[in-house]
């Protein structure tokens, strides 16, 4: 009788251990589960200066980590549209610092795309927000006559997107420029006779 009675202390002993690992898993489980939160990912890559689509975003979820601040996925809608100021890469996480209100980037401006050949501007070296000099280049058959060359013609203007070089290496660079030197910079720009001069960069 006594080993009848331990064998079934044992067993009810070994029942609320168990009962005790389950109860531990399940908690476990929730607070891992209510660790994690959903936050915006980018699924291509996005230009600088380009309004986000819906379809440019995805939602994701990500274990929570105060050293991140990813837009969280509930602020989609107030996201799509605006545009970017840095360039986005596919599988990355859309943080508020790569937008801004206006982007800064010459929204208030107006902009001007200007087709730069390979050859008329650095290459591989602009980026959204330089600052840089839209020279005015000599029209075909343009010469000066034996006279002093006279100081070229500039526009001071801000970067705000370059697209990838086509075929033939050219690019077009959009620029921002003042109320009075559009029109001007769009004229020479159709004519392709615009070069592009990098100011330096402040440190």
């Amino acid at each position: 009788m006594p080993v009848k009675k331990e064998r079934r202390w044992s067993v009810a002993a070994l029942c609320v251990v168990l009962a005790a690992v389950a109860g531990l898993g399940a908690a476990a489980a929730v607070t891992s589960s209510s660790d994690r939160t959903k936050v915006l990912a980018v699924v291509r890559d996005v230009p600088a200066g380009q309004p986000l689509t819906a379809a440019d975003l995805t939602v994701a979820e990500m274990s929570a980590d105060a050293a991140l601040t990813p837009v969280p996925a509930a602020q989609k809608a107030s996201v799509v549209g605006k545009r970017t100021a840095v360039e986005l890469r596919k599988g990355g996480l859309l943080t508020a610092s790569q937008l801004a209100a206006g982007t800064g980037l010459g929204d208030d401006r107006q902009q001007v795309g200007v087709q730069v050949k390979r050859g008329q501007a650095p290459a591989g070296t602009l980026a959204p927000g330089d600052k840089v000099l839209a020279v005015t280049t000599p029209a075909q058959g343009e010469q000066t006559g034996g006279k002093a060359e006279a100081p070229p013609s500039t526009v001071s203007a801000v970067v705000v997107s370059v697209s990838r070089p086509d075929a033939s290496g050219s690019v077009v660079v959009n620029l921002a420029v003042g109320p009075s030197d559009g029109p001007l910079l769009a004229t020479r720009a159709s004519q392709g006779r615009v070069a592009i001069v990098r100011q330096p960069r402040s440190h």
